[in-house]
């Protein structure tokens, strides 16, 4: 029998993220934390013996799957199948699996480590995006080309320029997501309400001790516990981690619609290999299907981003049980969906196809309206009236656009400027120099990759030539 397969992880997402959110990760880290407080409440003194804690270290990954799902089936309760699981491997260590704990103790804590090492892998694929992208921009800094506002032809640009807002973008994400690596906190040991009450009873009334277990308990993980909970951690951290792929998300999107579009004029293109088939139909064809892939993929993480939040706004009281179904699904299944976006978009940027004659062809097509300014303000230090010339270069754009759109012609407006006596003393030829209309193009991405791409890739220095062997694009 055939059962569903989660195309994010048989499709789309690395190996590396599939495992990290896979079973065996999830319940090897639950028995970690088992081994953690079991270690953390001998050194203060609980009756717990050596070879007790040497058991459950001999058996932090030896997890018999089927077993548990029979004691799950049983108990309808994951934890505590668990719990039975690693007892029967553990015989002397049993009494004290768990001791003292709620289910969020593992639940939680494993979540947020594994919430912090899915933040660090998507750090290092944006620093390595960002890194690729500022290699593009340097090669092409002073191509100049159009740019659009309202989709409409506006002031040239530069491609290299036009990549550093793509960059700029994922800069922005690299901070938040840093940001987000630093401030994620565990549950540590409260307890079922978040008194730590179980633990105080288990120390006697020891208030101290019970502050020092879990002191020591996170030193072990390594990791820092909220200050204050309800049986849960707050699911605040969840709605921010959220914020922040959606964001990502948003970036990626946008880079890879604009790469649509730059297909569509034919101006670049996604890498195509040399046997890959554009359509099933039409032979000749080479959709942008990687940057396709990017939007569909993006729009579903931005779609999560709502569930979390409303996860977090409905957590009544101390803690309601609605929240776990949905962070089950949420939490794996955006970060392998960002994780399938960022390696598309690493693939992208590395082999992006420029076409220089095409872009100088679609740039000169609008270059003469963009250069009337220009030939204006030339003709009017050449002592013409400006209103009159204005009138002129009115009329004159409007006759030669009319023939563009309607006749399917060339734009004749130069010609038309040079045949006109108000004119003739202007140099029109000069003023179209397309160099004259990219401002500080250049400098701004020499400026970019020096101010922010260069220390992202000093500090990643370590991550950027790694070959990340089983991604899939």
């Amino acid at each position: 029998m055939q059962y569903y397969e989660n195309p994010l992880i048989s499709r789309y997402a690395s190996r590396l993220m599939s495992q990290l959110w896979g079973p065996q990760r999830k319940f090897s880290t639950w028995r970690k934390l088992w081994l953690a407080l079991a270690e953390a409440e001998a050194e203060l003194g609980l009756p717990i013996t050596q070879e007790q804690i040497e058991e459950l270290q001999n058996h932090l990954d030896d997890i018999d799957f089927n077993k548990a799902a029979e004691y799950e089936t049983k108990l309808r309760h994951d934890v505590m199948a668990h719990v039975h699981a690693y007892g029967d491997v553990c015989p002397n260590a049993r009494p004290i699996i768990h001791l003292g704990a709620t289910s969020c103790f593992v639940t939680d804590n494993a979540d947020a480590i594994l919430l912090r090492e899915a933040l660090t892998i998507i750090r290092n694929r944006l620093a390595a995006v960002i890194d690729r992208l500022g290699r593009f921009a340097w090669k092409y800094r002073e191509l100049p080309c159009l740019a659009f506002t309202h989709l409409q032809p506006a002031q040239p640009t530069t491609v290299g320029r036009r990549a550093c807002l793509w960059a700029y973008d994922l800069i922005l994400d690299l901070a938040e997501t840093e940001h987000r690596i630093r401030n994620v906190k565990t549950l540590g040991n409260k307890g079922t309400t978040g008194t730590q009450a179980s633990f105080l009873e288990l120390f006697n009334g020891n208030h101290e001790k019970v502050r020092k277990l879990e002191r020591i308990f996170c030193e072990k993980i390594g990791m820092e516990s909220f200050a204050i909970t309800g049986q849960t951690y707050p699911r605040k951290m969840d709605s921010q981690i959220l914020d922040l792929l959606s964001g990502i998300a948003q970036s990626a999107h946008k880079f890879a619609t604009d790469l649509r579009i730059l297909a569509h004029r034919k101006e670049m293109e996604e890498p195509f290999e040399a046997d890959q088939i554009g359509s099933s139909a039409m032979a000749y064809k080479r959709n942008p299907m990687r940057s396709e892939r990017i939007c569909s993929l993006a729009r579903f993480v931005m779609s999560l981003q709502t569930s979390p939040a409303m996860t977090a706004a409905t957590q009544w009281l101390e803690r309601t049980l609605d929240d776990s179904a949905n962070r089950r699904l949420v939490l794996p299944q955006a970060f392998l969906a960002i994780d399938a976006v960022l390696i598309l978009y690493q693939n992208i940027a590395e082999g992006l196809a420029v076409y220089p004659k095409v872009i100088e062809k679609n740039l000169w097509s609008e270059l003469p309206f963009m250069a009337t300014e220009n030939i204006l303000m030339a003709a009017v230090e050449q002592g013409g009236d400006r209103q009159d010339l204005h009138e002129r270069i009115r009329q004159h754009a409007q006759a030669a656009a009319a023939i563009v759109k309607t006749k399917g012609g060339e734009n004749d407006l130069l010609n038309r400027l040079r045949n006109d006596p108000a004119f003739n003393k202007v140099n029109i030829d000069a003023e179209l120099e397309p160099s004259a209309f990219i401002g500080r193009s250049p400098e701004q991405v020499d400026e970019l990759i020096n101010e922010y791409v260069e220390p992202i890739r000093q500090r990643y220095e370590d991550i950027l030539t790694v070959v990340d062997a089983d991604v899939r694009v």
